[in-house]
């Protein structure tokens, strides 16, 4: 079996990149020897970027070209159904986006990149039109994008967040065999700049403790976070059994954590333990009914507000309230980045710039 990249000429000057397949291959339930690849080039390129444009479609081409081999060799290229081809990405993605809300509770991310691409294709959108070129111009549209519910243009990392959601969803579709190859592969991710982590200082998180708050639930899961560090979509999930208690290391939490998947064990004090109400059945959430999206980073804010805090806290901010406490208090890096659950200590560093800063701010209040 022999796998050739050959050139068609087609319109406006340009040539289209196809497989030639020898002898053919079966796709579909036919015999054919040419696999277009929806990747052109200039046939007569008149500038550098032209130039460049050829230099990285036949690097793609060949790449291609290189993958069919090994499937053919492998026995696999039969197995990839070109119906796949006409199949509606639109509703792939929206289905993708409401497992996501199902499962994680985290409705924001997901639905918003899925609500900007289908904005961004008109809602037609198939899998055969998932290229290169499309995902590119995608990470265009996200550069002068505004928020759907505020109007406000998206932030650098909210842009890099919803591109990284297309990634993921190409990335599972080419493993589920709906891509022969992942149309992204060449493509890095947006660029994130580093983002300012709001918190609370101990005197306004004892603020909260003792205020009123027309939000009891709320109340009890922003306290719950600032006393364990764990995230909502960990906190919405645990059951009764989840917390158990032993007279050598009192109260603690077993748990799967949904972001990294990492099994662990986390001590939590007597008042966490009391933020979790009347204990249920073994089964029954500890907490229920609440679900993370922007209405309830609204109803945080108002809360604060009532307090007198002015900062613009979302409920992720009580887990960086926990780290950033732990650290002032002393608690060594390490330690924290095992109750934050998180798989390598230079995620943790960036709390220890936090506590940086403060010491400088605190350091200028002493004037002589």
């Amino acid at each position: 079996m022999k796998v050739s990249l050959r050139k068609k000429e087609i319109a406006k000057g340009r040539t289209s990149l196809y497989l030639d397949f020898y002898p053919a291959v079966t796709v579909s339930g036919k015999k054919t020897r040419r696999e277009f690849l929806r990747i052109y080039t200039y046939k007569k390129p008149k500038n550098a970027t032209e130039k460049d444009h050829n230099k990285t479609a036949l690097i793609s081409a060949e790449q291609i070209r290189g993958e069919r081999e090994l499937q053919i060799l492998n026995n696999q290229f039969g197995l990839f159904d070109r119906t796949n081809a006409k199949r509606d990405f639109i509703q792939y993605f929206q289905k993708k986006a409401n497992q996501e809300f199902d499962s994680t509770g985290n409705k924001g991310n997901w639905q918003s990149a899925y609500n900007h691409f289908k904005k961004f294709s008109s809602g037609k959108c198939l899998f055969e039109d998932v290229t290169e070129k499309l995902c590119l111009d995608f990470r265009e549209y996200l550069q002068s994008a505004v928020s759907f519910r505020d109007n406000q243009q998206l932030s650098a990392n909210t842009k890099s967040s919803y591109f990284a959601k297309l990634l993921a969803l190409l990335k599972e579709a080419t493993k589920d065999n709906l891509f022969i190859s992942n149309p992204a592969r060449n493509i890095d991710r947006m660029e994130e700049e580093e983002s300012i982590r709001e918190f609370l200082t101990l005197d306004e998180l004892k603020t909260l403790y003792n205020s009123n708050c027309k939000y009891p639930q709320i109340k009890q899961i922003a306290i719950f976070s600032c006393l364990t560090g764990l995230r909502y979509s960990d906190i919405a999930k645990l059951t009764w059994a989840d917390i158990q208690y032993s007279e050598n290391s009192g109260y603690f939490i077993r748990f799967r954590q949904r972001k990294t998947k990492g099994a662990e064990t986390l001590p939590i004090s007597e008042q966490a333990f009391q933020q979790c109400g009347k204990r249920g059945e073994e089964s029954e959430k500890i907490f229920a009914d609440i679900k993370y999206d922007g209405h309830l980073n609204e109803k945080v804010r108002d809360w604060l507000k009532s307090t007198g805090i002015t900062k613009y806290i979302s409920f992720h901010c009580f887990r960086h309230t926990f780290a950033t406490l732990q650290l002032s208090e002393g608690t060594d890096i390490y330690t924290v980045s095992k109750m934050l659950g998180h798989k390598n200590v230079k995620t943790t560093q960036i709390y220890t710039k936090i506590i940086d800063e403060n010491k400088k701010k605190a350091i200028g209040r002493i004037v002589l």
